[in-house]
């Protein structure tokens, strides 16, 4: 079972605790991607659970330390929140989990969704259809605990749970349910529901059948179809939102990565560096201190490019105090957000600006390959950024033969080009092409540089030039072809 996929709507930026967690903030894109990714559980036995209902996406309090309240009217609840989960129902979605979230229009009792017989009972079983299991997101969290600690689990059963997920105190748990049964206020029957529906999921999954997966099925998890599908995922994924002629950067320039601990900036140096960039890192509290801030500021001063790596700063004043600081050292200074894209909106004033959407390695590297020209930034805002950017806005690189040349040399610079036949032989070729290009001559120049990709795949026959330079050169060429087969 996976507590996976998040319909949350995110059209709050001040969202502490969902942000990219949501694909979107239109209702139409959080279905459709939402929906796919619960049959993608589910057509792999695997089942997926919808969260968090009715909709988190519109807090600015974190359910995890407080109790968020949901000021809509019904008509936007159905239409922007609700609908991912109505769409997801009747995609047949296994389970769903309730928000430790207040919604006055749905329920005006002040109780949380998570112990809300309207939310869950009336609306989410009666009125939507719901047959499948209810899960409770984890009980430790400061939204669900609104009632003493014996009441919770409880209050949670009544309103229409049949999973108590992560109870604090787990004895506790029991033995108030079992008191609540024994006094009457839970019937033996309302239990028997639940032990009903859990069961079923079990035999619909096979698991009396057969419980355990073999050994040889794991073999799957991290193989190396996934991690290419993975990898090109994040390549196309991220989103170049600003770029004042700064990028991408030059082999030429030193390079200073600044970031809290968080952002995990490290990784992003370490993949600047292996592809032969002159590269030091300068790293920060979560908080960036005075002295943080100070330390990276003398640093930068010593650089020719800033690139400094944020994670959801526009939450974190200390973090916005830190690019500041960066900025008026007088660098360029390019911002790469590992979390939420809407940070730019706290220091619009950079040279240049990605939404990378994760702080993970693989996230870390897609930027690496967008700052060096290696692969052409397609990532589009899944959000608006209030006064400053809208849904869908995303910029790319225009590759040309000139582009191309440039690579090249970076390839050669950083030793992943060392074939002098085969550099010599490519920048006569991107010659002839930057000439046909300059005489808008586009018959030539897709003809030209056809005989490029034939090139490309002789010298990497050849073993002259490895696969994964092969692919960045393949990609860069077939997009001038395309950009001048489209005119």
């Amino acid at each position: 079972m996976n507590f996976a996929p998040t319909l949350d709507v995110n059209v709050n930026p001040a969202n502490p605790v969902i942000g990219i967690r949501s694909f979107s903030e239109d209702p139409e894109l959080v279905t459709d991607l939402g929906v796919a990714q619960i049959q993608g559980y589910q057509d792999q036995q695997v089942m997926a659970t919808a969260k968090h209902f009715p909709g988190h996406g519109d807090t600015d309090v974190d359910s995890h330390y407080g109790l968020p309240i949901i000021e809509k009217d019904l008509e936007t609840l159905f239409e922007e929140d609700i609908a991912p989960f109505k769409e997801a129902i009747s995609a047949g979605v296994d389970a769903i989990m309730p928000a430790h979230i207040v919604v006055p229009a749905l329920d005006d009792s002040g109780l949380p969704a998570t112990l809300s017989k309207p939310i869950l009972t009336d609306l989410l079983r009666d009125e939507l259809g719901f047959t499948g299991l209810i899960v409770t997101d984890s009980l430790g969290m400061s939204g669900a605990n609104v009632v003493p600690p014996e009441r919770v689990p409880v209050e949670a059963i009544k309103a229409g749970v049949d999973l108590l997920l992560n109870p604090p105190n787990v004895e506790l748990a029991y033995e108030s349910v079992l008191e609540a049964v024994n006094s009457g206020e839970i019937s033996e029957s309302r239990l028997d529901e639940s032990v009903s529906r859990i069961v079923q999921q079990k035999q619909d999954q096979g698991l009396f059948d057969d419980p355990y997966q073999h050994p040889d099925g794991l073999d799957v998890i991290g193989n190396d179809d996934h991690l290419s599908q993975a990898t090109t995922i994040a390549d196309k994924s991220i989103t170049l939102v600003k770029n004042d002629n700064v990028l991408p950067l030059q082999m030429k320039d030193d390079v200073l990565v600044v970031g809290p601990n968080i952002a995990n900036a490290n990784m992003l140096e370490e993949h600047l560096n292996v592809r032969g960039f002159n590269t030091s890192i300068a790293h920060t509290a979560d908080a960036p201190t005075e002295e943080d801030i100070n330390a990276a500021a003398d640093e930068a001063a010593a650089h020719d490019v800033v690139v400094i790596v944020t994670h959801s700063a526009h939450l974190s004043e200390q973090q916005q105090q830190l690019v500041t600081a960066l900025h008026s050292v007088g660098k360029p200074v390019i911002v790469t957000a590992a979390r939420n894209p809407y940070d730019v909106a706290e220091f619009p004033g950079v040279d240049a600006y990605i939404a990378a959407y994760g702080n993970r390695a693989i996230s870390h590297e897609a930027v690496a390959k967008i700052l060096t020209g290696e692969v052409n930034p397609q990532g589009l805002l899944p959000v608006t950024i209030p006064d400053h950017y809208e849904f869908g806005h995303g910029l790319s690189y225009h590759i040309d033969a000139t582009y191309m040349k440039t690579f090249v040399s970076q390839l050669e610079k950083s030793g992943r080009l060392t074939d002098r036949t085969v550099i010599r032989t490519m920048n006569v070729h991107l010659s002839a092409v930057d000439h046909f290009e300059q005489q808008e001559r586009s018959d030539k120049v897709v003809q030209h540089m056809n005989s490029f990709l034939q090139m490309i795949d002789m010298f990497t026959r050849s073993g002259q030039i490895n696969e994964d330079v092969a692919q960045v050169l393949e990609a860069h060429a077939s997009e001038v072809i395309e950009s001048w087969e489209e005119g």
